[in-house]
C-alpha cells in the first residue's frame, strides 16, 4: 500500500529532575550539598532510510515519544540522558508543523537526520545553588519538558524526470519499456493511483530516475480528482515529459489536452512551468495520429515534438538522450528558501529577528489575570513548589523578570487572582 501523507504526534523526552542530597562521610567535615543534575530528554529524530518507499509504518503508529532523562544522583552524579526516538522515512520526505505550516525538515540526502522535537534540559541539583548566604540549599530544579507538536509528514517522490498527461495516454507503458519498473497497465480506461519509479539507462551510459505519476485532470490544481496528491510528487522533478495521445482513440483532442495540462501545472504553487518540458506524441500508429500531429504543430510551432509508439518502443531513444542532456544543465528546484541552512555557504548570514517577550499579561476581567510566555512557562515548569523556600525562590525570580511591576501597571490589585499554567496565585502587595 502506497501511503504518502500522514499526520503524526511527536513528543520529545522530559529532562530528568535534579535532586537534593548532602555528602555525609565519616571523615569529611561539612561535606555540603551533592545533588546531581538530571539527564537531558531524548530527541525525536527523522532519518532517511533508502530501503523505505512509503509512509505505511507511520500510518499505524501515529504517536512517537522519546525517553525522558534520568534523575540526578548523589555525589553530584549526572542522570542518564534519554534515548532518542529515531523515525526512519523514505528519501524525499517533507515534515511540516501542522499548526503553523512551517517546514521543519526536507529529507532528501542519503543518511540525513533532522531533529523534529528537541528533548528537555535536565534540572540542576542542589549543589548548583550553594552560596555564602545559603550553604545548605534545600532546592533543586525539575527537568524541562520536551517539545511536543502535531506534524504533517509528506512524501514527495524523488525523481529526475516526471511523466505528466491525461489518464491512459501511455505513461505507465513508457516507464515499463525504458526501465525495469512494472507499473499496472490495462487495456481499459483507468488512471495510476500511486507513483511508480524506474531507473532509466541511456545507451551512452548515463542514467536517471523516471517517475510515472498519477494522471492529471482539469481542475487538479484546485484539488479535483487526485489533485494535490498528484502535483505533490512532481515538485522535485527537474525535467517533465508531457505525454500526449495523438491517436485520440478515446475521442479526446490532443491540442486541447496539452493546453489543459499546462494550465494546471501553471496554477500550481511550485513553479512547475519553469522546468524544461519534453513533448512526446504517443500512439502514432493509430489512424488519425498524423493529422492530429499536424494540427498540434500548427497550434504550437515553437514546441519540439518527439513521435513515439511506446507499446512497441518506437522512437524512444531520442527522448532519453534529450532528457539526459536537459538534466545536465537544469538545476535543482528547491521547495522552499532554506535561509537557515547556511552550513554549505562560505559566509554566515545574520538576520534580524525581533526578540520575543519573556511574558505577556492578560486581563481576564473580574480581578482575574493570566500570565503567558515561553520563558515564563518553562521557568515555572522547572520550579518545584513543595515548600515555602520553593515559593519564595520562584517569587524572587518573577520579581527579577519584572512581572510584579508589569501586573501593577496593568491594574492588578491586592487580592486579585493571577494564573500561570492553570495554577492560581493571589497577588499580594
Amino acid at each position: 500500500m502506497f501511503i504518502d501523507r500522514v499526520k503524526v504526534h511527536v513528543k520529545a523526552g522530559k529532562g530528568g529532575d535534579g535532586i537534593v542530597a548532602f555528602r555525609r562521610e565519616k571523615y569529611v567535615a561539612y561535606g555540603g550539598p551533592s545533588g546531581g543534575d538530571g539527564g537531558a530528554g531524548g530527541d525525536v529524530v527523522f532519518m532517511v532510510d533508502e530501503g523505505k518507499t512509503t509512509l505505511l509504518d507511520l500510518r499505524y503508529n501515529r504517536k512517537m515519544a522519546a525517553e525522558p532523562g534520568g534523575n540526578g544522583k548523589t555525589k553530584k552524579m549526572h542522570g542518564a540522558d534519554g534515548a532518542d526516538c529515531i523515525i526512519k522515512v523514505p528519501q524525499g520526505t517533507l515534515v511540516k508543523d501542522e499548526k503553523t505550516g512551517r517546514i521543519l525538515a526536507d529529507l532528501t540526502r542519503k543518511g540525513q537526520k533532522e531533529i523534529i522535537a528537541k528533548g528537555g534540559k535536565g534540572g540542576r541539583g542542589n549543589f548548583h545553588f550553594k552560596s555564602s548566604k545559603n550553604t545548605a540549599p534545600q532546592y533543586s530544579e525539575l527537568g524541562a519538558p520536551g517539545e511536543e507538536r502535531d506534524i504533517m509528514v509528506e512524501l514527495k517522490v524523488l525523481a529526475d524526470v516526471g511523466l505528466v498527461g491525461f489518464p491512459s495516454v501511455g505513461k505507465s507503458t513508457l516507464l515499463s519499456v525504458v526501465s525495469k519498473a512494472k507499473p499496472e497497465i490495462a487495456e481499459y480506461h483507468f488512471t495510476t493511483l500511486a507513483p511508480n519509479l524506474g531507473m532509466v539507462q541511456v545507451p551512452d551510459g548515463r542514467s536517471f530516475v523516471m517517475a510515472d505519476l498519477p494522471g492529471l485532470i482539469e481542475g487538479a490544481s484546485e484539488g479535483k480528482g487526485l489533485g494535490h496528491q498528484f502535483l505533490r510528487h512532481i515538485e522535485r522533478c527537474r525535467v517533465i515529459i508531457h505525454v500526449v495521445d495523438m491517436g485520440a482513440n478515446d475521442g479526446r483532442d490532443p491540442v486541447a489536452d496539452y493546453k489543459t495540462i499546462n494550465d494546471e501545472l501553471k496554477q500550481y504553487e511550485y513553479r512547475l512551468m519553469e522546468r524544461p518540458q519534453i513533448v512526446l506524441a504517443n500512439k502514432m500508429d493509430l489512424d488519425g495520429a498524423q493529422e492530429n500531429l499536424k494540427r498540434f504543430r500548427k497550434a504550437y510551432p515553437e514546441v519540439e515534438v518527439f513521435e513515439t509508439t511506446t507499446i512497441i518502443a518506437e522512437g524512444l531513444e531520442p527522448v532519453l538522450y534529450r532528457a539526459a542532456d536537459l538534466l545536465e544543465t537544469t538545476p535543482q528546484f528547491p521547495l522552499y528558501n532554506d535561509d537557515a541552512s547556511d552550513e554549505e555557504a562560505e559566509g554566515v548570514l545574520y538576520k534580524f529577528e525581533p526578540e520575543q517577550p519573556a511574558f505577556e499579561v492578560h486581563n481576564m476581567g473580574n480581578g482575574n489575570w493570566e500570565l503567558s510566555g515561553e520563558e515564563l512557562e518553562r521557568s515555572f515548569k522547572m520550579s518545584k513548589m513543595d515548600n515555602e523556600e520553593d515559593f519564595m525562590r520562584f517569587a524572587r525570580k518573577m520579581r527579577k523578570m519584572g512581572i510584579d511591576e508589569a501586573l501593577r501597571k496593568a491594574g492588578c490589585k491586592d487580592g486579585d487572582v493571577v494564573t500561570i499554567c492553570d495554577i492560581q496565585f493571589e497577588f499580594v502587595e
